[in-house]
């Protein structure tokens, strides 16, 4: 069966992929192309089209005649809307091999990820988008005198997503699924770095779902493809997920051009702080080693800061040296294999110099820190699981975001010390903390400064509950009905008695 799949995908990927402009494939105009490279082994898998700035103006001109008011996806009922949303997801599920032997070949991560962890949920999400076509009211105001004011929720127009390259297909899904829910049409820019899930997914679409052209719409290549987006005049919204300092300049030039709608999932530092009062140690540590070690680290919600009260700290960093070194590394499609490559050189030697940083500012090295070149492995990009003690809170291992399987262990004694440094970070996306104290638990979570607590299991996730964190790490929410509202614009309507 993995014979097959990977024999399938191999065969895919013998040809050149294009963009997907107006219900068709096509070339790039000024046929520029892209490699994508295998990161298990170093060489190249497949090259795709890169789309150019008149390709986007293409897929802007697109998008905006299926969203006028008399084009195929405005003029639809809220009940077929969802009824296209539903057969997305039928679609996925009925391809999930292909498409998580492609997310796996490009990004890295194992087989079983892919499938368990990213296509699943791929697919869930376009459901239960479905569900909300026509269940996003507006209001009626308590307003004043004889006047009556009503509110209605718009959809917001051409909407630019750019989705980063950890998740490729996982990402497209949270934000096309709410925005085709509201009644937007999209154009989807994945990494250039883990493109062909995404390119696979549009030919699905294209071949098995009744979805009106223009309504969706694919471009290829990396950051000047997203600039072109940004700041595009006629784009009316746009979702990103990805760095902060790419966030930024998004900001940047959304504001220089048409002041653009603007939604932005951002980096993370998040701590998770391991109280003398546990309810489980145990547990405590092999969660918090697989809530950052899973995927290769590479998630931007991750508890990447261990903060441990000095009562267990010793065990602590003794389990998870523990769990680091049975960590088996090697083929994505192995079934013994625990960890994948990093999803390209470029991050696999930013993870090595920040490994770098940690020895020289005087941090611990207990387990890890060093590339894993044995066997099949010698050309692939694969880091050993990294477990850094005796770490000072303010060395470049605890304050940036390394991305990747690194966890630096930090000592605390009193309550306010673990939060003070839990705090002490630009990001502000996730944390989480452990205690049998209930009081203890709502206090620390009153005052940690994200997004999301998570309080005796890091990693809790689920579409009804907002995604989305403070400070640095972005703007609006993924998920629930929080995200609807970044993919609506509000209109007040008045009516004199």
């Amino acid at each position: 069966m993995e014979a097959a799949k990977l024999e399938w995908a191999y065969s895919w990927l013998q040809n050149s992929k294009g963009i997907y402009i107006n219900g068709e494939f096509i070339a790039s105009s000024d046929g520029q192309t892209i490699e994508s490279i295998n990161p298990a082994t170093g060489e190249k898998l497949g090259t795709f089209f890169k789309a150019s700035s008149e390709d986007v103006d293409k897929a802007v001109v697109s998008a905006r005649k299926a969203f006028d008011p008399s084009g195929p996806w405005r003029t639809m009922s809220r009940k077929d809307r969802a009824r296209v949303l539903h057969q997305i997801a039928d679609a996925i599920r009925r391809h999930q091999a292909e498409l998580s032997t492609l997310e796996s070949l490009d990004n890295g991560k194992l087989y079983s990820e892919s499938w368990n962890d990213d296509l699943i949920e791929t697919a869930d999400i376009f459901d239960y988008y479905a569900g909300w076509t026509d269940k996003f009211y507006g209001e009626t105001s308590p307003v004043e005198g004889l006047a009556l004011n009503y509110t209605v929720r718009e959809p917001v127009g051409v909407c630019g997503l750019i989705v980063p390259w950890n998740y490729p297909i996982l990402m497209a899904a949270w934000k096309m699924g709410p925005a085709l829910s509201m009644g937007n049409t999209v154009i989807l820019k994945p990494s250039e770095i883990t493109s062909f899930s995404a390119i696979r997914l549009f030919e699905i679409l294209h071949e098995e779902v009744d979805i009106p052209q223009g309504v969706i719409n694919l471009v290829l290549g990396g950051g000047d493809v997203g600039g072109f987006l940004s700041n595009h005049m006629q784009i009316d919204k746009l979702a990103f997920t990805g760095s902060t300092a790419v966030g930024k300049k998004l900001v940047h030039s959304s504001a220089d051009s048409n002041l653009k709608m603007l939604s932005l999932e951002l980096g993370g530092k998040s701590p998770n702080i391991i109280f003398d009062d546990v309810p489980n140690l145990n547990f405590a540590i092999e969660r918090s080693f697989y809530g950052l070690f899973t995927q290769k680290g590479e998630k931007c919600s991750a508890p990447t800061r261990l903060f441990v009260h000095r009562s267990h700290y010793d065990r602590v960093v003794s389990g998870l040296a523990d769990l680091a070194n049975s960590y088996v590394l090697g083929d994505p499609f192995d079934p013994i294999t625990n960890q994948g490559p990093q999803s390209s050189q470029a991050q696999m030697d930013k993870i090595m110099r920040y490994i770098g940083y940690g020895i020289d500012e005087g941090a611990k090295l207990v387990a890890g820190g060093k590339r894993d070149t044995s066997g099949s492995n010698a050309n692939g990009y694969f880091v050993r699981p990294t477990i850094f003690a005796d770490v000072d809170n303010k060395m470049k291992i605890a304050q940036d975001e390394i991305f990747g399987p690194v966890l630096p262990v930090i000592p605390f004694t009193e309550e306010e010390d673990a939060i003070r440094m839990a705090n002490d970070t630009t990001y502000g996306l996730a944390a989480g903390l452990w205690t049998k104290d209930i009081s203890r638990a709502h206090r620390v979570a009153s005052k940690l400064e994200a997004g999301m607590i998570f309080i005796n299991k890091y990693g809790f996730y689920d579409f009804a509950a907002p995604f989305g964190g403070f400070k640095q790490s972005g703007w609006g929410k993924e998920y629930a009905i929080h995200s609807l509202e970044s993919y609506t614009k509000l209109k007040s309507i008045w009516v004199n008695f």
